[in-house]
């Protein structure tokens, strides 16, 4: 914006110069013709003169010749012309025209080289004589060049002087909001103890008083989440402890394998919920998770109810180990989502196929037989039609996001469901 101002500026200022410079250079060239036509005339005049009170006493000629220097005066050449056309003094370029001048006109003449100045005298006898003096262009220009730079000059330091001005004053404006910015990218990077110190124009100024009170306001929320966290997590303990001191009195050991491994899990999301309550927001920097691997543990996880509830299941996953920039639990929520929505979703007995690829992109598909959804309602935060919170479709696609990739959902080859999760691979070290 600083830039922006200084241009504004500079394209004003360059124009108003401009406006009053052709004008005054205009009028700096006439001042100049007129002034040494002026001088010329002046001179032509005395000249007339003297010429016309002597021209009885010893002739007009010899006056002339007294009052000039070999046909010049000042500098500048001059010739005497008599009523019978005889030239006296400096020449004259042929075909000039001197009738008016010859019939008692004073007047100004461009000719060769410049201009002539032309003054008629009458003498003492009655005879009419016309002195002629000679204004070259270098006399007519004389410091008119000067006077152009000059000008020229004074508009380039007017021009100089707005758009420092300018800069001065956008610098003010400029530097306030470059600190609300810097301070914004720090609030979104989770440091709520920044603040800005409000300053420049009242409404930067007004707009920095509420950015504090915005950071403060955030900072307190996230504290009151955080103990919130806390708190839930010692009261979703409590219970959990009771249900493992319950489980002891089971006497059959592999329910109680079962039902140990589902406390574990349980407590296991209990602590990835805190973690993700206590993180302001997802981020490629959260780490990086071998996407193969994670893949063959949840299906491993889920394989047993699976077995239990008849489902047909195929894990298709290739031996490599890709890297994606996504944390581990996250990547771990997202895959138990997709699953959780197989076994909530679709009849027991209902097969699913968990597939995974590797190429530009990391990919997870999970399908299944079922009877499928709604693309629409599937990626409504929220939206669910069998009774579920409608929230695990949205934690797949906002994990796929934070990874770089998406999320898409379509039909199964036997139109059930398909959800497909793409990643970024990670650069290799």
């Amino acid at each position: 914006m600083r830039r922006r101002l200084n241009l504004v500026a500079l394209a004003v200022t360059s124009m108003v110069a401009l406006a009053f410079l052709f004008p005054l250079a205009n009028l700096v060239d006439r001042l100049a013709e007129d002034r040494a036509l002026t001088l010329a005339e002046r001179d032509a005049q005395l000249v007339a003169r003297i010429v016309a009170a002597n021209s009885e006493l010893i002739g007009a000629e010899t006056a002339f010749a007294r009052v000039t220097t070999n046909g010049t005066l000042s500098g500048r050449d001059v010739s005497l012309i008599t009523a019978d056309g005889r030239t006296f003094g400096a020449p004259i370029p042929p075909g000039e025209d001197l009738e008016m001048a010859l019939a008692g006109s004073t007047l100004r003449l461009a000719t060769e080289g410049g201009q002539a100045v032309l003054v008629p005298a009458v003498g003492a006898d009655g005879e009419l004589t016309v002195v002629r003096v000679l204004v070259t262009d270098a006399e007519l220009n004389r410091g008119v060049t000067r006077s152009w730079l000059l000008l020229g000059l004074l508009s380039v330091t007017l021009v100089m002087i707005a758009v420092a001005v300018t800069d001065r004053l956008a610098r003010s404006i400029v530097a306030p909001v470059e600190e609300l910015g810097s301070a914004a990218a720090r609030l979104g990077t989770g440091d709520f103890s920044v603040r800005v110190d409000p300053d420049g124009p009242p409404e930067v100024a007004a707009t920095g008083v509420q950015f504090n009170r915005l950071a403060s306001e955030m900072r307190r929320l996230i504290q009151s989440e955080r103990e919130t966290a806390a708190d839930l997590s010692h009261r979703l303990r409590t219970p959990l402890m009771a249900a493992r001191l319950r489980m002891e009195q089971i006497d059959d050991p592999d329910g109680r394998a079962d039902v140990t491994r589902d406390l574990d899990e349980i407590e296991r999301t209990i602590d990835h919920a805190i973690e993700e309550l206590r993180r302001p927001a997802r981020s490629l920097a959260s780490g990086g998770t071998v996407f193969e691997d994670t893949i063959r543990a949840r299906a491993a996880f889920w394989a047993p109810l699976a077995e239990d509830q008849g489902r047909a299941f195929d894990v298709v996953v290739p031996f490599t180990a890709t890297t994606i920039q996504v944390a581990p639990a996250d990547l771990e929520a997202a895959i138990d989502a997709l699953l959780g929505n197989v076994f909530a979703h679709t009849p027991e007995g209902t097969g699913y196929r968990v597939e995974a690829e590797v190429g530009d992109y990391a990919t997870l598909t999970v399908s299944d037989e079922g009877t499928g959804f709604s693309s629409d309602l599937a990626t409504l935060r929220g939206q669910s039609t069998a009774g579920s919170s409608g929230l695990g479709l949205d934690i797949a696609r906002k994990t796929a996001e934070a990874g770089g990739g998406t999320m898409a959902v379509g039909r199964s080859p036997s139109n059930g469901a398909s959800i497909r999760l793409s990643f970024r691979p990670a650069p290799a070290p």
